[in-house]
């Protein structure tokens, strides 16, 4: 084997089981493992169970890494879908932290089982307005654990370790990414398209307009909150789909962009 660093997926996925886990493992916050009595140097449970599942074949650029706080949970409390870009630089292509212990709402699926994608290829309306007045954003299945700093951190403390000095996301939906911008993210694609989404949605605008009430989703109210400018999105307010967002951090950096004004949460 070489004894080069590894500095991309691809080169971590050639690695041998334990050391994928041990480096992988590195990108998980320890107050998430403390959390869940999670050993964080063998990533076991008390009784000495693996939680953690890296799904990362030789010779693949892209890697899940999946953790659960107990053998048998339906969900993990972190779930992170990572792949190389075509100059080997890290990408998120999807990033999932779940509270196990709060209610679970199926937007993820129908009442046949079939997958809805996140909502993305079909919809389970009545599980997205019960998630949506529980105060959940479009996607999530339970609410999270309010740990995103630390988890942050410690993907940038993965990122650099393989030798890189910023890394790149991509947020599927309006809510994700002006959350990412407060956590100091810039925009590689979007930023513009994201600005016009504020002004069509603040006064005078015909997003705003649209907000009538046709649907659960489409309250006036939703102007002026992320998260409801976010479900309105997602019931399909603007005729196209929220796409072709792309966003990037330089580690221990922050851009200072905001698409927004005067909102909350």
């Amino acid at each position: 084997m070489s004894d080069i660093a590894p500095r991309s997926i691809a080169a971590l996925n050639a690695l041998p089981p334990d050391e994928q886990a041990r480096r992988y493992g590195s990108a998980l916050p320890l107050p998430l493992l403390q959390r869940f009595n999670i050993q964080p140097e063998t990533f076991t449970d008390e009784s000495g169970h693996a939680l953690l599942t890296i799904n990362g074949k030789e010779g693949s650029a892209s890697v899940e890494v999946i953790l659960r706080h107990t053998p048998t949970a339906p969900d993990p409390v972190f779930y992170g879908h990572l792949t190389d870009n075509l100059n080997g630089q890290i990408i998120i292509l999807l990033m999932v932290i779940n509270d196990p212990t709060s209610p679970r709402f199926d937007v993820d699926r129908l009442p046949d089982g079939a997958k809805t994608h996140f909502g993305t290829t079909q919809r389970n309306l009545p599980a997205e307005e019960a998630a949506m007045r529980a105060g959940l954003a479009p996607g999530q299945v339970r609410a999270g654990l309010r740990i995103l700093q630390p988890v942050l951190e410690a993907f940038e403390n993965f990122v650099s370790g393989l030798g890189h000095t910023l890394y790149f996301i991509e947020p599927l939906a309006y809510h994700n990414a002006v959350l990412f911008e407060k956590y100091g993210f810039a925009y590689q694609l979007g930023r513009r398209w994201m600005e016009s989404l504020n002004t069509r949605f603040a006064p005078g605008g015909d997003l705003r307009e649209r907000l009538n009430g046709s649907t659960p989703f489409r309250l006036p109210e939703f102007a002026d909150t992320i998260r409801g400018r976010s479900w309105a999105i997602h019931d399909g307010i603007l005729g196209e789909p929220y796409t072709n967002v792309h966003m990037y951090k330089h580690i221990g950096k922050e851009a200072g962009v905001s698409t927004t004004t005067g909102l909350i949460w």
